[in-house]
């Protein structure tokens, strides 16, 4: 069973390791590198894939990543602690070499990010706290699919995924709550260009 990371740089090295060697790794694989138990790596794993420059615009990424991001959403708003995936998610893959760039590139930002985040306002991640947040994200990815034709929405819904997923994994109220505004001002966002 993989050890729940407590950083992103802890995070990023799960990911780099499931990637290691292989041509290609699945969501299976990575999935099995950071945790099926915990929420926040979960999250920020979505959300990375969503803001990554070339991962992230693959055609259909962001619907994929959404329904992912809903089917783990609704599963720890019903109080389950571990989490299913159909097989055909699991099987998704992405070539090793199109992992390496993200993942080099966010290594700078991860140590800065990571001296952000600290245990703080606990009570907005803890307990029943984490149902609210998977709430929230479970409405950012309704519609992720619909951010396919708004520009660059998609990586707003990424960054709101990330910040909450970050929140979760260092017992962090304020990101939390910073991902909540964020998450509301997207929202709004798409609600404007669409209608």
């Amino acid at each position: 069973m993989a050890q729940a990371a407590t950083s992103l740089e802890e995070l990023l090295d799960q990911i780099d390791e499931a990637r290691d060697g292989e041509a290609s790794v699945s969501l299976d694989q990575i999935l099995d590198a950071v945790g099926r138990r915990s929420f926040g790596p979960l999250l920020v794993v979505a959300g990375l894939i969503v803001l990554a420059p070339v991962i992230g615009d693959i055609p259909g990424m962001s619907t994929i990543m959404g329904v992912f991001v809903a089917m783990v959403a609704v599963q720890i708003v019903l109080g389950r602690d571990h989490v299913w995936l159909p097989q055909w998610m699991l099987q998704r893959s992405v070539q090793s070499s199109r992992l390496a760039k993200p993942i080099s590139w966010l290594r700078k930002p991860a140590r800065w990010i990571d001296g952000l985040t600290r245990p703080r306002l606990q009570a907005l991640v803890g307990g029943m706290a984490s149902r609210v947040v998977a709430g929230i994200c479970l409405g950012v990815a309704a519609v992720m699919p619909l951010m396919e034709v708004v520009p660059f929405s998609a990586n707003a819904a990424g960054l709101v995924l990330v910040v909450f997923g970050l929140a979760l994994i260092a017992s962090d109220g304020l990101m939390a709550l910073i991902g909540a505004i964020v998450s509301v001002g997207t929202l709004v966002l798409i609600g404007r260009v669409l209608l």
